[in-house]
């Protein structure tokens, strides 16, 4: 059984809805583990998908009551349990880093006077990138600032509705970027996955609240998206796009930057020497992708 928590009543005291959003995660999490991956025998009369509470309790040495309640959103976690159990669901640094956010002991975000200065300081060095699209993300994925090659090929967020200029808005309900990502959904689910890790429950800040309910406004398709609990760091390194009807093979980076971890800058450039040839030759014709803008007017129709 843990040990008391020593936090002040205050930090302990949890919203409910954030309890049970962190019951919801670490179940969905324990129905994807096999138990082969913890060493334990698959038997033919399994009826449970992945691992049981019991099994969970065992491998992170707190009892099965206690885990029931947590799942149920019932109790609170100190991080020293918190950790035994990521160890026991195998969680990956942004699943761990999630899971302390549900459980309200992640440090809180940088504030916005400070990521207002970095997009600032950037503005001049994205424009010096002049290998391919650099945009600067915050912590909502909210366009910061970008340069002339990204708006060239992805379209200028500037035309975006403010209230829908954001990247995972951007991806999911605009149809133009449908079109233009080759590999549309899985880039979008890469995004979608690094987006919940970032954002952290959605009840927590107003703008989060409001991406997902554009989203579920504008992107009606993917309705059953928008409560998936799944969460990773961004590890997309090529990204294949169609600004002018030939693909582009692009390279990509997302890094944050010391100054405000909470922000993400995405660099590309070409993969090879044709994907620069053809940028080369959309970027001195001006092109532009599409209209961006008009997806708040027009739904997207594909199925997944």
């Amino acid at each position: 059984m843990p040990g008391p928590d020593h936090r002040p009543t205050s930090a302990r005291r949890k919203e409910p809805a954030r309890g049970k959003e962190l019951g919801r995660f670490l179940r969905s999490h324990r129905e994807q583990i096999p138990p082969s991956a913890v060493g334990l025998p698959e038997t033919p009369r399994r009826r449970t998908p992945g691992l049981r509470r019991e099994e969970v309790a065992t491998l992170a040495g707190v009892g099965l009551a206690w885990y029931s309640w947590l799942e149920q959103g019932r109790v609170n976690a100190s991080k020293q349990v918190l950790d035994a159990i990521a160890r026991a669901l195998r969680l990956d640094g942004a699943s761990y880093r999630y899971m302390l956010i549900l459980a309200g002991l992640q440090p809180p975000p940088a504030d916005e006077e400070r990521h207002d200065s970095l997009a600032r300081r950037l503005d001049p060095l994205l424009d010096q990138w002049t290998n391919g699209p650099a945009v600067l993300l915050d912590r909502r994925f909210d366009f910061s600032a970008w340069n002339l090659a990204y708006a060239s090929v992805w379209g200028d967020p500037a035309e975006l509705p403010e209230s829908r200029r954001n990247l995972m808005w951007y991806l999911a309900a605009d149809p133009g970027a449908r079109r233009l990502v080759v590999d549309w959904r899985a880039y979008a689910v890469a995004v979608l996955h690094q987006f919940r890790a970032q954002t952290g429950p959605i009840g927590d800040d107003k703008r989060v609240q409001e991406v997902y309910g554009l989203l579920r406004e504008d992107a009606p398709d993917l309705a059953d998206w928008w409560d998936c609990q799944g969460v990773a760091d961004l590890t997309v390194a090529e990204l294949a796009v169609r600004p002018a009807g030939d693909p582009v093979r692009l390279t990509y980076a997302a890094l944050r930057p010391v100054d405000d971890p909470d922000s993400l800058l995405i660099l590309q450039s070409p993969a090879d020497p044709e994907s620069q040839r053809r940028l080369a030759r959309h970027m001195m014709a001006g092109g532009r992708p599409r209209d961006l803008g008009r997806g708040c007017d027009e739904r997207p129709t594909a199925s997944l």
